[in-house]
């Protein structure tokens, strides 16, 4: 399960890099900045350049492949801050503006912000699974299969996304690896004309920085790294860490909707309000809300919520209105936070891990034990990712994550989509970083959770470069 940072219209004017098409003079590509391609979404005051870089870098002169690249700022500003927002394969375009916007004054001034859509996302260039529009209707197969039958048929499932990104990729497959995106990220930095780039990164984008301090410590500027990757594990593995910490993070979140029981009369405990949730998707697994709302997409909803406690209400209300014989509350955020069927990009990056087992039966095992700590996510999480057990391309070797560059890492102590041990690993991997940890669970929460520790610490390393020291922040509000 994943969950990016997502761009909001933010009214802050800032400085448009489409009124400077001019870089240094270095010897670098130039990058033409102008308008945004039309489906990006981009705000008017973001512009776009393209970069060309090696589709493989063992061959830098061969097949070339397009990144776009997105920024907010002055160009002679002293940094040049890239931030990617996760996935893997979230498109970047949009999330400059959404943190240039975000930024306290005195730090905007310092800082142009760029962001990129990685190789094969959105508008670099994409992968494709052509179209699988149909192998997945709503109401979906539960998660939980109650019969073999069940798990054959999304087994099944699974083969054919495989099978389709397979005939669909053009190629790409074996290339859309994140020590090629670092690569491509050394690559941007060159053509912007620095000797080093900031950065920061969210979710994946911790491991994607990581990768890049590992390959291009001389070049790693200020590094914050927002919700920690484990770096010691394969993606396989982690999907075992996040099992528990989210089932944990649920009790929370019943927990805090039973401690204002007066509003929404859900009961009065943790256990109270699990069996109203519990029955509401018995309810829906029988009879779908809405006709497409059943026991999978409300997972969806669940899994969705507990990234930031700023849904729980929403949660609430929905429940609530459910209750009372009103699904629409239900049926819209259902259908706002629903996992998509298929995500093309992110299946590419994630099934390139070695530690995936291609044969189904280890999987299988696994997800059996892990349901016994984790019922409610166990088997979501693992068919999420179960096409990379039929994964057409042979696994790319990991970069060792290993560096001393000096880099900020900030962590939620419960955030159950990177559980703290992450952190910590990571913490123990780069011996030069600090490892901020705040009270909450939030994930990707730096800059727009209100947490002013957090948020005044990031800002004095931005502006000195000088890393707080090891320590704890209380949880936003």
């Amino acid at each position: 399960m994943t969950k990016v940072l997502r761009a909001a219209a933010i009214g802050v004017a800032v400085v448009s890099l489409a009124a400077q098409l001019t870089l240094p003079a270095v010897a670098a590509p130039k990058l033409t900045w102008g308008e945004c391609p039309p489906d990006s979404g981009a705000f008017r005051q973001v512009a776009c350049a393209t970069l060309k870089v090696p589709l493989d870098y063992a061959n830098p002169n061969g097949r070339q492949i397009t990144l776009t690249i997105s920024g907010v700022g002055s160009l002679t500003a002293p940094h040049a801050l890239l931030v990617n927002p996760g996935g893997p394969g979230a498109p970047g375009i949009g999330v400059e503006q959404m943190v240039s916007a975000a930024l306290p004054e005195k730090v905007a001034e310092q800082y142009a912000v760029f962001s990129f859509d990685p190789r094969g996302v959105g508008d670099s260039t994409p992968v494709s699974c052509g179209d699988t529009s149909k192998l997945v209707t709503h109401p979906a197969l539960p998660y939980r299969p109650v019969n073999a039958r069940q798990e054959q048929q999304r087994v099944q499932q699974a083969k054919q996304v495989a099978d389709q990104c397979d005939r669909n990729a053009k190629g790409l497959l074996p290339y859309i690896t994140t020590e090629n995106a670092a690569r491509d990220m050394d690559r941007i930095r060159i053509a912007l004309g620095r000797d080093k780039i900031d950065y920061l990164g969210y979710s994946y984008g911790t491991k994607l920085g990581a990768t890049y301090a590992t390959l291009f410590p001389q070049h790693t500027g200020r590094m914050i790294l927002d919700s920690v990757v484990d770096p010691l594990v394969s993606t396989y593995r982690t999907t075992y860490e996040q099992d528990p910490a989210f089932e944990a993070r649920a009790q929370v979140m019943f927990g805090w909707i039973a401690a204002r029981d007066t509003t929404y009369h859900l009961g009065k405990t943790a256990k109270a309000v699990g069996a109203v949730w519990q029955k509401v998707q018995s309810d829906v697994a029988e009879k779908p809300a809405g006709g497409r709302a059943g026991v999978a997409e409300l997972s969806d909803l669940l899994a969705s919520a507990l990234y930031t406690d700023d849904l729980w209400s929403s949660v609430a209300d929905a429940i609530v209105q459910y209750r009372h014989i009103d699904p629409s509350g239900l049926l819209s955020i259902t259908d706002q936070f629903a996992l998509q069927s298929v995500d093309p990009a992110q299946l590419a990056y994630n099934c390139m891990d070695p530690g995936w087992p291609r044969t189904w039966s280890a999987w299988h095992w696994d997800t059996t034990v892990a349901d016994h700590r984790a019922p409610q996510f166990a088997w979501m999480n693992t068919w999420y990712s179960a096409p990379c057990a039929f994964w057409p391309v042979a696994p790319a070797k990991q970069v060792q994550i290993r560096s001393a560059a000096p880099v900020l890492l900030l962590q939620g102590r419960y955030d159950a989509a990177t559980p703290v041990i992450g952190a910590r690993r990571m913490r123990e991997v780069l011996p030069n970083s600090r490892l901020l940890l705040d009270k909450g669970g939030n994930h990707a929460s730096y800059l727009f959770s209100n947490n002013p520790c957090v948020d005044g610490k990031a800002e004095k390393y931005l502006l000195t470069g000088l890393l707080p020291a090891d320590g704890n922040c209380p949880a936003a509000g």
